[in-house]
């Protein structure tokens, strides 16, 4: 479903979003660019979730964390590359969750120090490059051999029952907190017990026309397809398409008016 993002659109918010003096309008507008979003931490979420006994909820619900931080962090002057960044940070705080559960087999310590370091030196890339650096970029500016990154980052995979064959990065159980400024701590006891409308837009959305409101809330909250929609709707798929970007962007000039006012 992350078809369904303009991920353009989405970046000339972050733009905004970083000049918003007003609390209130940036937590908004936050939550305009979150519901946007969520069809991508629900494909994220169902791909890490199709071996794991845990529910799909509680996992969208961890993804969503992964969005805000993306959200809050993210630096349209580095890359405008936002699907990326976002899709790393949502997978990151998911493999966290996952393996806070998962029974672990430990790897030799020497793997998991240059883990690790490899995990280390990947945060710092994606800082300076805005996007998601290959194992050669990695090995390289670790001056250490492709076949070392890649016996690190296997190792850390085999750490866990559930399978990550999807991911390429790593991290482990002590790493995660040492994310410094750059992250904040979660309480992952508590995780579950998030709720979407954490990430509502819940005055605004009220403000605009029933059957728009309706739409988005299907889309994005219901885990709808437009198909779906419109024959629950009675009307085409191309209608709903138009209808949903018509309430996203009254949802944006709500915010507009409520900064400038």
């Amino acid at each position: 479903m992350s078809e369904l993002i303009n991920f353009e659109q989405v970046v000339d918010w972050l733009e905004e979003y970083q000049k918003i003096d007003s609390k209130k309008s940036k937590e908004q507008l936050q939550n305009l660019i979150a519901i946007t979003c969520m069809p991508l931490v629900k494909k994220v979420a169902r791909t890490l979730a199709r071996r794991s006994t845990d529910p799909v909820e509680d996992i969208v619900q961890v993804g969503s964390l992964g969005l805000i931080k993306a959200i809050r962090l993210y630096n349209p002057q580095i890359s405008r590359n936002f699907k990326s960044y976002a899709t790393y940070l949502i997978t990151g705080e998911i493999r966290h969750y996952l393996r806070d559960k998962a029974s672990m087999i430990k790897a030799p310590r020497a793997i998991q120090e240059l883990a690790y370091r490899v995990h280390k030196m990947t945060l710092e890339m994606i800082e300076e490059m805005g996007e998601k650096p290959t194992d050669k970029e990695i090995a390289s500016k670790m001056e250490l051999p492709v076949e070392k990154v890649k016996e690190a980052i296997d190792a850390d995979r085999r750490k866990t029952t559930i399978s990550l064959d999807q991911l390429t990065f790593q991290d482990d159980d002590d790493n995660f907190s040492n994310w410094g400024d750059k992250i904040a701590d979660v309480n992952y006891e508590n995780v579950q017990s998030l709720r979407e409308d954490r990430i509502m837009l819940t005055e605004s959305l009220q403000n605009i026309e029933p059957e728009l409101k309706q739409i988005v809330e299907m889309t994005y909250f219901k885990d709808m397809s437009q198909v779906e929609i419109a024959n629950k709707l009675g009307i085409s798929q191309m209608q709903v398409s138009r209808k949903l970007k018509k309430a996203l962007n009254m949802l944006h000039d709500i915010i507009q008016e409520k900064q400038s006012a």
